[in-house]
């Protein structure tokens, strides 16, 4: 594969009000205060109503703690009196998640973007060297533990879309999983 065709096919963070994935019809809903220490629990109530062939379902586990976890600590910084919105939906098709938050949103998202282009550049040109000033990404409001990671793995996990709103205080999914049908 060529450098040109690789980069071409980059995926980026998108912000679209009107994506269909924003569409809530017949999703399930739940809602949460910003507790970082209940995230695992509120994971767990939300993929309970996955379908437990889907063969992936640790990983979607994981996907779905990492939303809810940045919604939490980035969108509502932790304050608890703020709530955690997540609609959802599965079958043995698809994964479909909707999770917004009171916060101001990710105004960040182009840098982002811009950051993991250029990271992605220099794994397709093999420059290793320059690879790592690419390596986490922080802004103003990171701490330690922030680097942007949890949003390279969602760009490859959720393939049937990863948009946020136009406030970028939510942020719709989608995860296809091919089966066999019997």
């Amino acid at each position: 594969m060529s450098d040109k065709t690789y980069l071409s096919e980059i995926k980026e963070i998108r912000v679209d009000e009107n994506s269909p994935l924003f569409d809530k019809t017949g999703m399930l809903y739940k809602e949460f205060s910003s507790d970082y220490r209940q995230i695992r629990y509120y994971t767990l109530l939300i993929v309970q109503s996955a379908p437990i062939e889907i063969k992936e379902i640790n990983l979607l586990e994981q996907q779905i703690s990492e939303v809810i976890k940045n919604a939490v600590k980035h969108g509502n910084r932790s304050n608890p009196a703020k709530k955690v919105r997540v609609w959802y939906s599965f079958d043995l098709d698809h994964a479909h998640l909707i999770v917004e938050d009171e916060g101001e949103g990710f105004k960040d998202l182009e840098k982002w973007n811009e950051f993991n282009r250029k990271r992605l550049e220099c794994l397709a040109n093999q420059d290793f060297e320059k690879l790592a000033d690419f390596v986490s990404f922080r802004t103003a409001k990171s701490d330690e533990n922030d680097g942007g990671n949890a949003l390279f793995a969602a760009l490859e996990y959720w393939d049937g879309g990863f948009v946020f709103n136009s406030k970028r205080n939510a942020v719709a999914m989608l995860k296809k999983f091919p089966h066999k049908r019997h």
